[in-house]
């Protein structure tokens, strides 16, 4: 779970880095809306930072987040004051409303242990749709896509600030063990360190489909979006 160091320079980094919040929000929302044209609700789990659900609160009339991390969610709060935010676990999730769009976006998905946890979540996402709504899941990597010993690093200046990120991937059966290193330099605070470590599972395309199918849920596919990683989509059919 990201901590406050990571909170604080989350959104500034990966978008100094090229990701681009607001044209993969638009690109969801036109899929969602290609199934369910008059979707006006959306709940974001895993929102992070809100990075996404900013973007989303200009597309949808209602607008709700799900964030683990304390840190993270306070961050959400102040990027996104109009939103209902909800602090929790996806594999807890349990509202008491239904929304026309459950989106969980960056891979947040491969936080989930195995795939008994995949099926008992997607399901649950599928018991907070409203009638023709529709859910939409950006995956981490695949199992038979993933990289092993995969290093990657960035160093990025705003304004006064110049942010280092270095990573290193490996594959230990079906889990991407990621350790990230950070640092962050400044005129007025000088230069701090940190590192964080994330288990991510590999699930294999056809696991998640399997638990789609599994939850009730009819998926699809869509190649060559999200950095590559590609977005699944899918309702009650």
């Amino acid at each position: 779970m990201y901590g406050a160091g990571m909170a604080e320079i989350y959104e500034l980094l990966h978008e100094s880095r090229g990701k681009d919040y607001r044209v993969e929000a638009a690109t969801v929302a036109g899929l969602v809306r290609a199934r369910n044209p008059a979707a006006a609700s959306l709940l974001d789990v895993a929102c992070g930072t809100g990075a996404h659900l900013r973007h989303f609160a200009q597309l949808f009339d209602k607008v709700e987040g799900l964030e683990l991390s304390d840190a993270m969610l306070t961050m959400a709060r102040g990027a996104v004051p109009a939103a209902v935010l909800h602090g929790g676990d996806m594999r807890d999730l349990a509202l008491g409303r239904s929304y026309d769009a459950i989106t969980c976006m960056f891979g947040s998905i491969a936080y989930l242990k195995d795939t008994a946890e995949l099926t008992a979540t997607l399901r649950s996402f599928a018991g907070h749709l409203a009638p023709g709504g529709v859910v939409a899941v950006d995956p981490w990597w695949f199992l038979e896509t993933a990289l092993d010993r995969h290093v990657s690093g960035d160093t990025v200046t705003v304004g006064r600030r110049t942010l280092t990120r270095v990573s290193h991937t490996e594959r230990q059966g079906h889990t991407s063990h990621m350790v990230v290193h950070y640092v962050v330099g400044d005129p007025d605070s000088g230069v701090r360190h940190f590192a964080e470590s994330h288990a991510l599972r590999l699930f294999t395309r056809a696991e998640y489909e399997e638990a789609f199918t599994r939850a009730g849920l009819k998926v699809a596919y869509v190649e060559g979006i999200q950095s590559g990683r590609g977005l699944f989509l899918a309702d009650r059919g």
